[in-house]
């Protein structure tokens, strides 16, 4: 169903009870989670959340900033706001004009089927940056890897700064969240070979072979991974330094690992 200009309810007041709604689902995780709802601004993750299966709750379009997209998402509310409204509610305020409350497709693991039967797929544990987790995310989908499994939830995988900073892809990418203890018996059940990245006891991540089901298993830059994924491992990895920095940016480092995984299996 096509929604028109006449269909948006014209919101001016910055203490409008939808626009605190919208800030507190911006800024708290507990309220996202009550609320199974959370923010998406711009056009391209709006897409991209409705391709995944996303329904739209609310949204939010600011004329001064932006022409009404046609077609536009079928909402249960439409708000039509003022320029200072949207600066209000929305993160980047000077964009785009078009935000969005939306549910997060349902995902679980029981019903999680691979592409195919040598999967790859990205662990994170503990990771506590939105924007590093979003940037993953984005690795993810460009590598078309199979899953992202978020362990020991540190950063709200619905993070409306999760969702920025992957541009979408946290919708485009079979992600779950689940516990460590969880994802390494899912994963050996599997037969999915853990690879860990550490410094200590690994080889070089060129020399081994990732052409198998694989999970690249990645920790916090300032502890790396608990001894549970230590012990785990089939293998640990590293990515050679040849400066004075012993590690890389954690979303750097998966996007090495992950695309030398790609490159390996495209032979």
């Amino acid at each position: 169903m096509d929604i028109n200009f006449s269909d948006f309810v014209a919101i001016t007041s910055t203490q409008n009870e939808h626009v605190k709604n919208v800030v507190k689902l911006q800024r708290d995780s507990a309220t996202r989670r009550e609320r199974n709802l959370t923010v998406v601004e711009g056009r391209r993750e709006l897409r991209i959340a409705l391709a995944s299966g996303a329904k739209v709750a609310q949204i939010f379009w600011c004329a001064e900033l932006t022409d009404l997209p046609h077609p536009v998402a079928e909402a249960d509310e439409c708000f039509r706001v003022s320029k200072a409204v949207y600066q209000k509610i929305a993160y980047r305020d000077t964009t785009e004009g078009l935000l969005a409350t939306i549910q997060p497709p349902a995902r679980t693991l029981e019903h999680f089927r691979p592409h195919s039967d040598n999967p790859l797929v990205i662990v994170v544990e503990r990771v506590e940056k939105p924007g590093n987790l979003g940037a993953i995310l984005r690795t993810a989908d460009a590598a078309g890897v199979d899953a992202v499994m978020v362990c020991d939830e540190a950063c709200d995988l619905y993070n409306p700064n999760v969702i920025r900073a992957s541009i979408g892809s946290v919708f485009s990418v079979p992600a779950f969240t689940l516990s460590s203890e969880a994802c390494i018996a899912w994963l050996k059940r599997h037969e999915v070979q853990i690879l860990t990245a550490q410094l200590q006891d690994s080889l070089p991540y060129y020399d081994v072979d990732m052409t198998r089901a694989t999970a690249i298993v990645m920790g916090t830059e300032a502890t790396g991974l608990t001894q549970a994924w230590r012990d785990a491992a089939d293998a640990h990895i590293l990515i050679p330094m040849a400066g004075m920095m012993d590690s890389l940016n954690v979303s750097v480092s998966t996007a090495i690992l992950t695309f030398e995984a790609v490159r390996q299996r495209r032979g």
